[in-house]
Parts: C-alpha cells; structure tokens; sequence
C-alpha cells in the first residue's frame, strides 16, 4: 500500500508514542504541520525556531524517547543549529526535520533555498549531529530514516537531521514502519577487573562525577561504589544532579561554583581520581593547579576524544555504556551499600549555609529559599550564566536526576525551552527553569509557548541587570568591562506579564518562597523575578581571562 512522504513521517511518530512535535510552520514543511493535526499529535507553535529546538530536547529528555523539532528551508534550518549543538552535547536523540522548496527545480533561484547552491543544512548541520541528509527521492525515505534513527540511538548517541524538499514529502511510496531502536546491546568494557584492582588499591581516592553521570542514570550505581569503598564524592556543575548533596561522602562542587571543602581535599594527595562521565573541560577543572594532580586516573566514558588529554597522568578508560560498565564493576567486586560516617567539614558546610542580614538579597539566599518550598522531585534546568553557578553552590540535591546543567556547548536561553518540553513530558512533577535576565532577552518570549500551550513551569530569574558571568570575569581579570552592563535594564515581571504569564518581582528570601508556593499552586506559567544583588561576586573567578 502506497502513502505519500508526510503521512509516513507522521505515522511514525504517532506509533513512537510521540504526543507533542516542536516547531515553526513554513511552506516547505507545511504537509507535515497539517497531518500532525489528523493523528492527534500536538504542534507546539514556538517563538523561535531554537526556542522549538530545545523544547524538543527537553521533551526528549525527560520522556526518554525521541523528540521531533521541525522547521522550514532557509532560515527556519539555521535557527535550529544551536539547539542541535545543544542536544549533541546532551547526547539526546532529537529528529531535527527541516525543509526545501523543490528537488526538482534545485539549481534554479529559490527562496530560502537549503540546498548546495543555497544555505546548504546538510553541511551545516554535520558538525552539531551524528547523521545529516537531504531525502532527495521519496523511496530513499526508509533507509534514511533507518540510518538517523540508528545513529541516534547507538554508542554515542545524539540529534540527528533529515532535509526533505516539498515535493518530495508529497510523493507516494510503499508504506513500512521502523521502530525506535531498543534491541541494541549496551557496550561493556572487558578491562572492568582493572577498574575494580585501581579502586582496591586506591588508599585517598575520589569519585569525580560530571555531566555523563546524569546522561546515564546511574545514580544508584554511584551511591553504592562510594558507599562500598568509602569514597568521597565531588561533582562538576554539570554533574550536580548525579549525587544527593546531603550525603555524607558528598564534598561539594568542583570547578565553577565548587566547594572550597571539594578544593581543600584535591589537595591532599589523591591518588586515584575515578572520573565519571565528564570531558575534563575548563569549566569542570577550573581553578585546578599543580598540587591538584592525582597519581592515577580511572575515567568512564563512552568517547574516547577527550580521555587522557586534559589530566596527563596514566589514565585508565573504561569506554562503553557508563551505566553498563558500573554496573558490572558493582557484580565483578560484590560491592554493597553501606552507610559511611560524615566527615567533620560536611557538617561544617551546612552550618554555614548563611546567617545575619543582607543589605540587598543574595543569589545564594534565593537558591536557599527556593529549595525551603520546593517539593524534593521537582526537576530544574539550568541556564548558562553566573545563576546556575550560584546554583550549583547554594541549591541542595535531595533526589538526584532533578537537576541538569551543560558547561560545555553551554547556550544561553536554552534552559527555557528545555524546562517547557520537560513540563510536557512529566505533567505531574514541577519543573524549574533557573535563568538569567540576559538569557531572558535571547529566549524569553518562549514563555509565550508555555502560556499558549498551558505549560505550568516555573521560570526562576536572577536580574541583576547585566550579563553577569561575563561582567564580573572581565572586571577580576582585565580591571573593567565592556559591553556587559545594560543601560536600562530588562523589567522581568512586565515581560512576562505582556505574554500572559503570572509574574512576581522578589527582593527578599520571604518574598522568593511565597512566589513558588504560589506558583506551584499555579495551572499556567509563572515568572519569578528576583531581584539579587548586581555587585555580589559570583563563584566563577576561577576562571582566567588572559590577553596575554
């Protein structure tokens, strides 16, 4: 039986369990806009095609299945770049679908064409996917379609593109359906006994977690090694969701708004540092210095790019599935859980959380009232910027897997679509997006989506005025800044409030936790402005800027 192009795509993604697709409508793609709406799939109407781009990858995510971002030729193509980098980044699998006017008439002038001889997507979108193509006859669909849905769920795993001229969508071919991958066998590491003989040895080890310990779920994997063998644990901002802050083998933060508990014990003499998911990039070893370098490194990854390149001390790499490999590693040692005395910092650390009063409210007074009201599921996404740094540093983790931050693609604005797709995935759990009055500026009207959409998630914004993280770093390492300051800055609650959103401005820790229990009573969007203190110094200074 034969069906035209668009009905198969739709088809699909209705049998993958697909209830919302992301986007912005547009000529090329608009077969697809009108079918979504014949299988009861909702389009979700974003302001931006980035903005669409990222819900998508929330969406995906947080359902644990395959997100679907379309948008148009042209311009409608490059808007979605960033949001693919992002989703690379997170290692999620994101269908990213864009159009072109005609394969037929390519080679001819066209409006926003996509094709060689215009902005050609399928080149552009190949540094920031695993898999990139242009469909250029409607029978090539199923072994393109074969091929992305493959590289998105296999090994590395991540977005991938498909570039689909009008006419082609409108052409009929033989009907076929291809599940979303699930029969593939994670790969498991045969060196696991050297993993287990370095950690047997190890007489000061640490468990450095980053990103990919979130990516991969592993968080009751983690508790039990370092419960077993008694190891402190220590996290990377984006790594700050993999282990309850409130442990007592937890240290604290390391890198960009860390611990000075998680710094002292660095230098103490580490002899094996067990890296878990994380690049090892300048944001995650930041303020790192020679007296810092362990004897051994013990790193698991599923990539082998950037193993053993930024430590440059005999490194072990166990490669393959992180949840696989750890979870072997637990069989092969017989590894328990067991409770293990607090250290006597830990509790030194929470005895200084904060105390006395404030001449105007700090960053780390709102993260501690947010926290106070906020049920322990309730999932945040950070944004880039000094916020999610004063996050990392003051917001406790009670239930891992609610917090995910990237500091490494790192796209400002992108937490606010992330949060929404999120919301839409898990209707029942609130949902947090921690950012910025700048990041406000580049994505803020997606605020718009989740009102239009009835999207309840809580969009919590630091105003400070400027472009913090980048106005602060310029004055510590330069002695002034350009270009970072607003002169009249963004009024957060208006801007929400012109869109439909409930708002609430916050200049006290008080007036923080009436506005989420507010919110969380809420049924629609709500923006929390909080008014933090434009001179407090962020945990970011560690970071040098030389112009050397």
């Amino acid at each position: 039986m034969k069906k035209r192009v668009y009905t198969l795509l739709v088809e699909h993604f209705k049998n993958w369990g697909i209830t919302h697709v992301f986007g912005i409508p547009g000529k090329s793609i608009s077969p697809l806009m009108l079918e979504l709406e014949s299988y009861g799939i909702e389009y979700v109407l974003g302001r931006h095609e980035a903005g669409s781009g990222f819900e998508a990858s929330g969406y995906a995510l947080a359902k644990k299945t395959m997100g679907i971002a379309i948008g148009t030729s042209g311009p409608g193509g490059t808007n979605l770049i960033t949001a693919a980098g992002q989703a690379k980044e997170f290692q999620l699998p994101v269908l990213f679908i864009t159009g072109q006017p005609s394969m037929q008439e390519t080679g001819r002038a066209l409006s926003q064409d996509s094709s060689q001889f215009g902005a050609d997507l399928v080149k552009m979108f190949e540094p920031v996917t695993l898999f990139s193509a242009r469909i250029e006859r409607g029978d090539l669909l199923y072994l393109y379609l074969k091929h992305a849905l493959e590289k998105a769920y296999t090994g590395e795993k991540g977005p991938v593109h498909l570039c689909i001229p009008f006419d082609v969508l409108m052409e009929e071919v033989e009907s076929f359906y291809l599940p979303l991958p699930d029969h593939i066998s994670p790969v498991v590491s045969r060196d696991i006994d050297k993993a287990v003989a370095l950690i047997n040895d190890a007489k000061r080890p640490v468990l450095f977690l980053g990103k990919g310990a979130v990516m991969s779920d592993t968080y009751p994997q983690l508790r039990t090694i370092a419960e077993h063998w008694g190891i402190p644990v220590m996290t990377t901002p984006g790594g700050k969701g993999a282990f309850p802050t409130n442990h007592p083998l937890y240290l604290g933060g390391y890198g960009l708004g860390g611990s000075k508990y998680a710094t002292e014990y660095m230098k103490s003499g580490i002899d094996l540092m067990i890296v878990v998911g994380s690049k090892l990039c300048d944001m995650s070893l930041s303020g790192f210095t020679a007296d810092m370098e362990p004897e051994k490194v013990l790193q698991f990854e599923y990539d082998l790019k950037f193993a053993g390149k930024t430590i440059q001390v005999p490194t072990q790499l166990i490669l393959g599935d992180i949840h696989s490999n750890l979870t072997q590693l637990i069989l092969q040692s017989g590894a328990a859980t067991k409770e293990h005395e607090a250290f006597a910092f830990r509790a030194e650390a929470a005895a200084a959380a904060t105390s006395g009063t404030e001449s105007a409210l700090s960053a780390g007074t709102a993260f501690r009232s947010l926290r106070s009201v906020l049920p322990k599921d309730a999932v945040l996404f950070g944004d880039a910027g000094s916020h999610s740094f004063h996050a990392v540093q003051n917001f406790e983790i009670i239930e891992p897997g609610t917090f995910f931050f990237d500091e490494v693609f790192i796209a400002m604005g992108a937490a606010i679509g992330y949060s929404i797709g999120a919301k839409i995935a898990m209707p029942d759990r609130p949902v947090v997006c921690v950012t910025g009055d700048g990041c406000i500026m580049m994505h803020g009207t997606e605020i718009s989506t989740a009102v239009n959409h009835g999207i309840p998630v809580i969009f919590f914004v630091l105003n400070n005025g400027r472009l913090d993280m980048v106005e602060k770093g310029m004055s510590y390492n330069t002695g002034r800044s350009v270009g970072a300051v607003y002169e009249r800055p963004l009024d957060v609650s208006l801007f929400a409030q012109s869109m439909g959103a409930l708002a609430y401005r916050c200049e006290t820790g008080t007036e923080v936790e009436r506005a989420v229990q507010s919110a969380l009573q809420s049924n629609t969007a709500t923006v929390i402005e909080v008014m933090v203190d434009p001179q407090e110094i962020p945990p970011i200074l560690t970071r040098l800027l030389s112009l050397d």
